[in-house]
């Protein structure tokens, strides 16, 4: 069953849009950029099919981490979050384009895509448009529209997402430390909404413009390319999603972990409980650190190996 309802929308995302400017800055901190290989896929797709260079636009860029990386690319670029502490943050960390412009930031929701901003983000500009790890909170039946109307004839948009970690099972205890991080999530459920089920789903019931209630025809569904990594046999390598995804140490993950949604929803119900042993990230800690020593590793400096699935969703929008 889908994670939306039939016209696409999900339950708006409250969490991330709540986000100070400190809390931006933790999070920009403690999450890495994603890897050459999926830019370069995206870049790939997008040029070998006609497209442009003139405009990236980055729907839900949080802190801008995406845009950051392909803006060199563009002549112009421009990031877009309902988060005015993801905005702050993206605008402190800068970033220019191939013309050595400046990005644009602004705070305004995929839905509304920059239609009341002034100047307004114009029709027709777009030539790229991407979400990374963000497309989950949207309600895609107002989203594919205003795609449509952004992008000009031979535009792309690219969507990707990254699920659950994956421990690599061949590290000592590995199947073990595997567990303790699905504890760790289950816990979570009371705090994981339609939107987090989705990308952990890798976007398999992510609405697409043929799939609405409404279809929105601008789009050639020939053109849909669907990516995978780490999900089965042929599919992209599970250490080429996120770029430097070496081995973490126990704090490292849960830093990288204390800024999924769920955490911080829990985190907001429980106050009191946050960094004690009702905290699910120290018990999850605690049980790894465990592993580890049982394993003959020194916790504090033992390395664990794993990573993400992902999926990387593209399309064109029809020329004429």
């Amino acid at each position: 069953m889908s994670n939306t309802d039939s016209q696409g929308a999900a339950p708006k995302e409250t969490t991330f849009r709540a986000f100070s400017r400190e809390q931006g800055a933790n999070y920009a901190e403690h999450r890495i950029d994603y890897h050459p290989r999926l830019y370069n896929s995206v870049l790939d797709f997008h040029a070998s099919t006609g497209g442009q260079l003139d405009t990236v636009l980055d729907v839900g860029c949080g802190p801008g981490t995406a845009v950051r990386t392909l803006a060199p690319r563009f002549a112009h670029a421009v990031g877009i979050d309902p988060s005015e502490g993801m905005i702050a943050t993206a605008r402190s960390l800068g970033g220019v384009s191939s013309t050595s412009e400046l990005i644009r930031f602004e705070v305004t929701t995929a839905e509304e895509a920059g239609s009341q901003l002034s100047p307004p983000i114009a029709e027709g500009s777009v030539d790229l448009l991407i979400a990374a790890n963000a497309a989950h909170w949207f309600d895609m039946s107002a989203f594919w529209p205003q795609a449509a109307r952004l992008l000009r004839p031979g535009g792309t948009v690219a969507l990707w997402g990254s699920g659950s970690m994956l421990v690599d099972r061949s590290m000592p205890n590995g199947p073990a430390i595997q567990a303790a991080v699905d504890r760790f999530e289950k816990s979570l459920d009371d705090h994981m909404l339609p939107g987090n089920r989705l990308v952990r789903g890798l976007y398999a019931n992510l609405p697409l413009p043929w799939t609405l209630a409404e279809p929105v025809p601008e789009f050639d569904r020939a053109s849909f390319v669907r990516k995978e990594w780490n999900t089965s046999e042929g599919s992209e390598p599970i250490d080429e999603f996120y770029t430097n995804q070496k081995p973490a140490t126990v704090d490292a993950l849960v830093k990288v972990l204390g800024t999924a949604s769920p955490v911080v929803r829990w985190s907001k119900a429980h106050a009191d409980a946050v960094g004690t042993e009702r905290d699910p990230l120290q018990i999850m800690r605690k049980e790894i650190e465990t592993l580890l020593q049982e394993a003959g590793m020194e916790p504090g400096a033992a390395l664990i190996k794993g990573g993400v699935g992902g999926a990387l969703l593209m399309v064109k929008k029809s020329a004429p």
